[in-house]
């Protein structure tokens, strides 16, 4: 069993990206999960790090140590004691707790290394709560480079690339993997899916967002950012998500985030005049129903809950969730099957 340490504040949403790539997983306490078996732990955004579970107990120093002291302990070597109040919801003094969880393992014959441990015990205090393990992987904390405005194209609105990974893992992005963004834009989620090692295709109807997002791509996928994962191919076409270029069946996922009202133009092939919001319903309604044509998964953004419309083109919501990303907006992502 291992013990996952979550970003943010939304456990839901984070669990679920988890169990893209962890089987078994389960709510243990605030910030904190459980799971049976992990792999590819560096490509999630919103896990930090993975531990081997050595069980939990009561968020008390004493609990804490008497764990400990009845755990089998397989290992040799120089360890550290790392102790995390999570969120600051159970007000334990953390180094206390690492000095009495030391004071324990050099009493079992470990030598202390608080600067390059063979290994790293994690004592996780969350709530009532007080998980401890032994650190086994970190997620790859490098999303500031590929923010928005860093891009060779950037457009405002853009996408942030922590929640665009979240969505394309959550979509099944991994080696061997076609991933589609239909609405591509700038092209964010794509990037993220190719550096976890998809291939990727977006669609955008206007040239100046295919132009853009090629260069995105370029940029990121021709040098990569994860250096253990060898990163996807990449192409851009001009096209429209209401008339996708493929046959039945031959994507494997589509995630895209659809147009938000009047803060977005609504082009069409045929229309490139439409700037109001009238006929998003349509849009969206119509690109959902590709979507199922080409595809047996789709995640999907909005400023708005398409739940109706997704079901009426047969789709099966999975999951659902929602982001606020400040008080004028909150986005809402279906999981769609």
């Amino acid at each position: 069993m291992y013990v996952l340490e979550l970003a943010g504040e939304d456990d839901a949403f984070a669990a679920r990206e988890a169990a893209s790539s962890c089987s078994g997983v389960s709510e243990l306490a605030p910030g904190l999960v459980s799971a049976r078996s992990v792999s590819q732990i560096e490509s999630l955004a919103l896990t930090r790090r993975a531990s081997v579970l050595i069980g939990h107990t009561t968020a008390t120093v004493a609990d804490a140590r008497s764990l400990l002291e009845q755990a089998s302990i397989d290992r040799t070597g120089t360890v550290a004691v790392r102790a995390r109040d999570v969120r600051g919801t159970s007000e334990v003094d953390t180094q206390r707790i690492e000095r009495a969880l030391g004071r324990v393992l050099t009493r079992r014959g470990f030598a202390v290394d608080l600067d390059a441990p063979d290994h790293e015990l994690r004592a996780l205090f969350s709530a009532d709560t007080c998980a401890l393990g032994w650190l086994t992987a970190r997620s790859v904390r490098n999303f500031g480079d590929r923010m928005p405005t860093k891009r060779p194209f950037f457009q405002p609105g853009s996408m942030d690339p922590l929640l665009a990974r979240a969505l394309v893992n959550i979509a099944g992005a991994r080696p061997g993997v076609r991933i589609l963004d239909p609405m591509c834009g700038t092209g964010g989620i794509l990037v993220e899916a190719g550096l976890v090692g998809a291939d990727v295709i977006g669609l955008d109807v206007q040239p100046k967002m295919v132009h853009g997002a090629d260069k995105n791509l370029n940029r990121y996928l021709d040098t990569g950012s994860d250096s253990d994962t060898e990163t996807g191919s990449g192409d851009i076409l001009q096209g429209n998500a209401t008339r996708l270029p493929f046959r039945d069946g031959e994507i494997d996922a589509i995630v895209f985030d659809a147009p938000y009202g009047r803060q977005s133009k609504i082009v069409s092939s045929e229309d490139e005049g439409n700037a109001n919001e009238n006929g998003l319903p349509s849009l969206v309604s119509a690109s959902l129903d590709e979507a199922r044509r080409v595809a047996s998964r789709t995640v999907l953004v909005a400023d708005r809950q398409w739940d109706e419309v997704a079901e009426a083109t047969g789709w099966t919501i999975e999951g659902s969730f929602e982001r606020r990303v400040h008080k004028s907006l909150t986005r809402y992502i279906l999981v769609l099957e």
